[in-house]
């Protein structure tokens, strides 16, 4: 069994309650007919147990069980302060 975690690497779009940030992810793809280099986006509802993040943070969150219905990964660092 493996003890490697999924890391995600986003920026804080939303605060969504106590102990809750949204993370939205961005990952660069290559399109397979037009050999374009092209953006996705998902978002991740990340667990903030000190409250501390605020819109426009760089952070990285590691997977850990669900702590809720959608929630799944819980904050590791704050790689960067927002502009605000």
């Amino acid at each position: 069994m493996s003890t490697h975690k999924n890391e995600i690497q986003g920026v804080v779009v939303k605060i969504s309650g106590d102990k809750t940030a949204s993370v939205l992810v961005t990952r660069q793809v290559m399109h397979p007919r037009y050999h374009k280099t092209v953006k996705r986006f998902k978002k991740y509802l990340v667990h903030d147990e000190r409250n501390e993040l605020k819109e426009g943070d760089t952070v990285t969150a590691v997977e850990c069980r669900p702590l809720s219905k959608t929630k799944s990964f819980r904050l590791k660092t704050i790689v960067a302060t927002g502009v605000n």
